[in-house]
């Protein structure tokens, strides 16, 4: 069922517990995540790159997560993930993104605030949600590179970034890294508290795949209502392809085997992520 980004946060924000976002670059990826949110009731975050929604069938991906998401039994929000720029934005909104992360965090504070208060501006009439980084965060979305924790979010200047930008969640620079840390990682949970009370809207933590369980189950608490999956939930895809491919092939190119087993692992990879943020 369609829901506003915002409100399913602050409504799991509100029970203690976070709601987990899972990049899917395949329909198959996000029919196993939905699946898995509606066998455990609780909604889901379905996040597609802006690499992904560019391809040349990129925006059909995003149609078809959209009426997957529409059909679902539990909420299930589509978020255009870390968009440059407002086309790409608007076309992805078009094609079914409820949400966007306006993404200009490498830019000096001024113009980060003029591009999230453009988007918003541009969308608001279409009922989208838009989400700010504030604080560069390093690495890669798209690969598993092993990178030190850089750019940390300045919490004296959250609250008028949130002001002057319109932003209706926050993604923050606390520690984490997009792909795999480079050593043991390590949130900053005096600054996230810092960041915390100085936002009047939702935080959001990219790059939790790595992360202790520990610090997931401590997100909630700490007013981190979303949490952004990636790597790990693509670790497991590739190590569930290696797995089957043989087997797969040794009875006939069997197809559906094959897609089985990539959807359990995603399966199995998003009940326990949802059981960790469930505030237990």
């Amino acid at each position: 069922m369609r829901i506003r980004l915002d409100d399913l946060v602050a409504s799991r924000l509100a029970e203690g517990a976070a709601v987990p976002a899972f990049t899917c670059y395949d329909f198959t990826t996000a029919l196993a995540v939905v699946s898995a949110a509606e066998e455990v009731g609780q909604g889901v975050i379905i996040l597609i790159t802006p690499k992904t929604a560019s391809m040349k069938e990129g925006l059909r991906l995003v149609a078809a997560v959209r009426a997957l998401a529409d059909a679902a039994v539990v909420p299930v929000a589509v978020q255009l993930d870390h968009a440059p720029n407002l086309d790409l934005i608007l076309s992805a909104v078009a094609a079914g993104a409820d949400s966007v992360l306006a993404d200009a965090s490498a830019a000096p504070f001024a113009d980060n605030v003029a591009f999230v208060r453009h988007v918003r501006s541009a969308t608001d009439a279409l009922g989208v949600v838009v989400e700010a980084e504030l604080g560069s965060i390093a690495g890669d979305e798209d690969r598993s590179l092993a990178v030190e924790a850089s750019g940390k979010t300045d919490s004296l200047l959250v609250a008028e970034f949130v002001a002057s930008s319109h932003a209706q969640l926050l993604a923050t620079s606390v520690g984490n890294v997009h792909g795999s840390y480079a050593g043991v990682p390590k949130l900053d949970w005096p600054l996230i508290s810092d960041v915390r009370a100085a936002s009047p809207v939702p935080l959001s933590l990219h790059g939790a795949s790595g992360l202790p369980d520990e610090d997931l189950r401590r997100a909630p608490a700490a007013g981190l209502g979303k949490i952004n999956f990636n790597t790990e939930l693509r670790a497991a895809i590739f190590d569930a392809v290696e797995a089957q491919l043989s087997a797969s092939r040794a009875t006939g190119d069997d197809m559906l085997a094959y897609e089985r087993a990539c959807r359990e692992a995603v399966r199995q990879f998003t009940l326990s992520t949802l059981e960790k943020l469930a505030g237990r």
